[in-house]
């Protein structure tokens, strides 16, 4: 169906307005014209009817006593009044003149009581009984299409009656005959010229209501463009004149105001949904907010991994068209819905396997619910980040312990370093058994030393010396570090770098450290040799360097230790390493995972931010020291 502007709508209104009052003003003249026209035929032939009367009434009441005539013979009478009817020259010069002179009569007659025509205007009915007619009454009295059907219709013969009485009793009566020939020879005229004035007033009318209407709303036309250029946002792309008094100038300038503030608010409405839409797709627990109608508004880009479906066809849908029974999440929600109760951090099992930590949350003002918003969260991550906290905490604990004891022992060391040489001195003729124990007293205390000395470096803030690099170079020099030992061990190190550059800000010295770190564990971890993969890639913003080897995999029992400082499982091992690279990327603000499978090999992530163009990555110092405290 088409659109019809604001303008049209009104003129095509305006217009049908005045049709439909021209067309009734016209339907009233043409119906009191017909009805005017048939009335006065009607009291026309009324007239002559009592004309009639008025000319046979003195034969009718004739007084037969002084005749021959038998009065009490009804018969005879009635012939005596029929010659005296058909004898008396007025009445016949009367009906003549009627019929001769009268445009709308068709025959005048006088009737007895059986309806036989005793005097009629046509000599050949004259004694035969005069079939029944409509009485034209019925079309004076008729409506407006009954009146147009005698006018424009078969021809008929309508009459016009008026009874007799002699002597107090029922005689019988006048008849004048109306043809709707004649009546339509003097009528249809002057009716088409009435009808044709009508369609003409109409259709003048009409053009008219529509040229004004359409000259008196142009104005309109205007204020609706700038409606619509409003809407479309480019209100300001088509300059307007200069500004009137009238009342065009008036809404105009209004719309003006309007279009300022709708635009203002849109643009809020704008910053305000990007701002939406980033936090949603940036959150990782799912988030659903339901309305009163349980018709879902808004969507979290996280709650797709959860339901099972994109945002697109949730967004608008209803729970029951989202959530089925089918699944252990669907079944959970429309129970809750079902009942109004809320849910708690519930934990339930996908069919996927995975753990989901679910709450549900009624909305509610003025104690009438207005919506509800459910809560979906990985509980695997959430147990995760739960041993990462941990960890950070004993690291922070061991941290505080190592610092206060390196401290302590630092000074006691360099003593006896000090008095052992001073021992060394004195001592000038010593035996060689005695030399062997001074010299390993010597080797163990350097050997504390250096002990000690790892433990204050790594307690000691780090300054970071950051620059911006290419984080697949600083893997290439990995593997080219760590191939001599490798080589060694009957391992060969595979490097898959990215194929898109890994911009990084990081102190290049300690991740290259660290990274060395993963590598040669994985390196000493294959035993019988193979092949150790590293494989760099940009993931959702980060950069990721993945150490993959084909040991043993970790044994379930200590996965959660081997980032502990000091926890090793080799016999030469000091137990540093992954304690100083889990270190390295929190100072970075990365993160550092793995995943074994016992038996099969061993996976560890190292996460890094990229680093985006006019972005300045600043790592504070005071980021070892929150761990540290």
């Amino acid at each position: 169906m088409p659109r019809f502007r604001l303008k049209t709508k009104l003129v095509l209104a305006i217009s049908g307005m005045v049709f439909a009052l021209v067309a009734i003003l016209s339907y009233l003249y043409v119906s009191q014209f017909v009805r005017q026209r048939i009335a006065d035929s009607y009291d026309g032939a009324d007239f002559v009817a009592h004309q009639i009367f008025n000319g046979a009434r003195q034969a009718i009441e004739t007084d037969f006593s002084s005749t021959p005539i038998d009065t009490s013979d009804p018969a005879q009478l009635q012939r005596a009044i029929e010659e005296s009817l058909q004898s008396d020259p007025g009445l016949n010069s009367l009906l003549q003149s009627i019929v001769g002179y009268s445009p709308t009569i068709y025959y005048a007659a006088i009737t007895d009581a059986d309806g036989v025509a005793m005097v009629h205007t046509d000599g050949i009915s004259m004694g035969k009984t005069l079939p029944v007619r409509q009485s034209f009454a019925k079309v004076r009295d008729g409506g407006f299409r009954k009146q147009l059907e005698v006018v424009y219709g078969a021809p008929r013969v309508y009459e016009v009656t008026l009874p007799i009485q002699r002597a107090g009793k029922p005689f019988g009566e006048i008849r004048v005959g109306l043809s709707t020939v004649f009546l339509n020879n003097e009528l249809r005229p002057q009716l088409n010229r009435a009808l044709t004035f009508s369609i003409i007033a109409i259709l003048v009318s009409l053009a008219l209501a529509a040229g004004l209407s359409n000259i008196a709303l142009r104005p309109l036309a205007a204020i609706g463009r700038r409606l619509d250029q409003m809407t479309a946002g480019v209100a300001d792309a088509v300059p307007e004149p200069g500004p009137r008094a009238d009342e065009y100038g008036v809404v105009n300038a209004k719309i003006d105001r309007l279009g300022r503030q709708v635009r203002d608010v849109k643009e809020v409405f704008s910053a305000l949904k990007e701002n939406l839409d980033q936090i949603m797709g940036t959150l990782e627990d799912g988030l659903v907010l339901f309305t009163r109608d349980t018709r879902i508004v808004l969507v979290s880009a996280a709650a797709e991994r959860f339901v099972g479906r994109p945002r697109s066809e949730m967004l608008g849908a209803s729970m029951d068209q989202v959530f089925t029974e089918d699944t252990a999440l669907g079944r959970i929600v429309l129970d809750a819905f079902a009942i109004h109760q809320e849910i708690s951090q519930r934990e339930i099992e996908t069919g996927t396997g995975h753990r989901v930590q679910l709450s549900l949350d009624f909305i509610e003002e003025g104690g009438e619910r207005i919506g509800a918003l459910l809560t979906m969260r990985d509980a695997e991550s959430v147990r995760r980040i739960e041993n990462e906290i941990e960890l950070s905490r004993r690291l922070a604990a061991i941290g505080r312990l190592t610092s206060g004891v390196a401290h302590e022992v630092k000074n006691p060391i360099n003593a006896i370093v000090v008095h052992l040489e001073v021992l060394r001195q004195k001592l000038q003729q010593i035996d060689p058994q005695t030399r062997r124990h001074l010299d390993i007293i010597g080797s163990e205390i350097q050997r504390l030393d250096r002990v000690v000395q790892t433990l204050v470096d790594f307690t000691r803030p780090v300054e970071l010396q950051l620059k911006d690099l290419d984080l697949r170079k600083l893997v290439e020099d990995v593997s080219v570090l760590a191939s001599p030992d490798a080589a060694r061990q009957n391992v060969r190190i595979e490097n898959l770098p990215s194929t898109e550059p890994l911009p990084v800000r990081i102190d290049s010295d300690l991740v290259k450290q660290a990274l060395l770190n993963v590598v040669l564990n994985g390196v000493q971890a294959m035993a019988d040799g193979g092949v150790l993969t590293i494989r760099s890639k940009s993931d959702n913003g980060s950069a990721i360097v993945e150490v993959h080897d084909q040991g043993p995999g970790i044994p379930p029992e200590i996965r959660d230790k081997i980032f502990n400082l000091y926890f090793t499982t080799k016999k030469a091992g000091s137990g540093i390493g992954l304690a100083m690279t889990y270190r390295v990327m929190q100072l970075h603000n990365g993160a550092l995972e793995f995943d074994s499978i016992f038996g099969e090999g061993t996976s560890f992530r190292l996460q890094l931010p990229l680093q985006e163009t006019g972005e300045s990555v600043e790592t504070p110092r005071a980021a070892f020291n929150k761990v540290a405290d």
